[in-house]
């Protein structure tokens, strides 16, 4: 399937601006990630990691560039792209990964905002019940299509800004000279703090499927730069206030940074305000999961003519099942080490390399 036809095939009322790019990639980096990514980059490169933040940043800044090319060359999205290069077989395979690869982003986003309810709030909550729900809520968005998920990622990121800003409260009882002295770790264990930011960084990639559904995409890169630069400051401030708020050590046994500063903020009319931050980061995770949802079923059904609902019902069972096996914090730590591992190869090799075989296979062709 050529560009031409792809785009026709997606009606321009089921498209949207090329504006809403800044939203639909920001919504997927900022997300659970964001609530306890220092512990583990602290581990790395110490305090100097705040660097890593931006190292990482820097380099997703130019993966989004990478996918640009790729999509903009490539005819279409990046089923078109696989079985452009690699014929229908081999295309179809490395299709069918890319979808699972997407759905087990969503699983992990769903299971590890579970146990973040469980730790602070329900301790008994039942996990097949809530996963339950929590996925019939994102099929409901899912089947409005994308321009309903946008939406809904429109709404995440307003009100997640003042739920952000929060993060600065504790700077009034920081210590400043916890980072010093700046740079005292090495450049590969920077990079290697850097790499362990990649779990929190992804979600860019989906701009890989619903690239077709963004009217005038050659616009709408510099919004989707735009989405990444956001979401690096808010990393990026969110660290450096753990960072002189925390001792290393305390930080390195802090599983949840983020909701532990949210317990100092005082309002005169709340006393726990974690518990307050926690239900408003509730519209923070439904886009990231019905983004992932309807990226993977969307990737499926464009690989194998499936109708997408049917690949929908089929994806939410995989997911209540999947949450409802995965018991423990170890299993939870696995599968996110595991899907970060996953999605740093896919983002920062397998895509640069697809970009050089397709400039490869077009010369070779003659294409222009």
């Amino acid at each position: 399937m050529n560009k031409i036809s792809l785009r026709q095939s997606v009606p321009e009322h089921l498209q949207v601006p090329p504006q809403m790019a800044f939203f639909l990639v920001h919504t997927m980096i900022i997300g659970i990630g964001a609530l306890g990514f220092e512990r583990y980059i602290v581990k790395d490169a110490g305090y100097d990691s705040w660097i890593s933040v931006l190292i990482g940043g820097i380099w997703v800044q130019f993966l989004v560039w990478v996918i640009y090319q790729l999509l903009k060359n490539g005819q279409g999205d990046i089923v078109s792209i696989h079985q452009s290069l690699f014929g229908g077989i081999i295309g179809r395979f490395l299709s069918l990964l890319v979808s699972l690869y997407f759905l087990v982003l969503c699983i992990t986003v769903l299971r590890t905002f579970t146990e973040l309810i469980q730790l602070w709030i329900f301790p008994q909550l039942n996990i097949w019940v809530f996963s339950s729900i929590f996925i019939l809520l994102a099929y409901y968005f899912v089947t409005g299509g994308l321009r309903t998920v946008t939406g809904i990622c429109f709404f995440s990121v307003v009100l997640g800004i003042p739920l952000m800003l929060l993060k600065f409260y504790p700077l009034q009882y920081s210590h400043v000279q916890n980072v010093y002295p700046i740079v005292d770790a090495s450049i590969m264990e920077l990079l290697k703090a850097a790499k362990t930011m990649s779990l929190s960084y992804i979600g860019f990639e989906l701009l890989l499927i619903y690239y077709p559904f963004i009217k005038r995409p050659k616009e709408s890169i510099r919004w989707a730069q735009f989405g990444v630069m956001f979401a690096v400051f808010i990393y990026f401030g969110t660290a450096l206030t753990s960072f002189i708020y925390y001792s290393e050590g305390q930080l390195k046994q802090v599983i949840w940074s983020t909701i532990t500063l949210w317990k100092i903020v005082e309002f005169p009319f709340i006393s726990r305000f974690e518990y307050v931050g926690i239900a408003i980061y509730v519209f923070v995770i439904i886009p990231n999961i019905c983004l992932s949802l309807w990226s993977s079923s969307r990737t499926l059904k464009r690989t194998f003519n499936i109708k997408q609902t049917y690949v929908l019902w089929g994806y939410m069972v995989l997911i209540v099942i999947t949450c409802g096996l995965i018991k423990d914090r170890t299993a939870i730590d696995m599968l996110n080490t595991n899907l970060g591992n996953f999605g740093f190869y896919f983002t920062s090799v397998y895509l640069p390399l697809l970009l050089i075989i397709q400039t490869i296979v077009k010369k070779v062709r003659g294409d222009h």
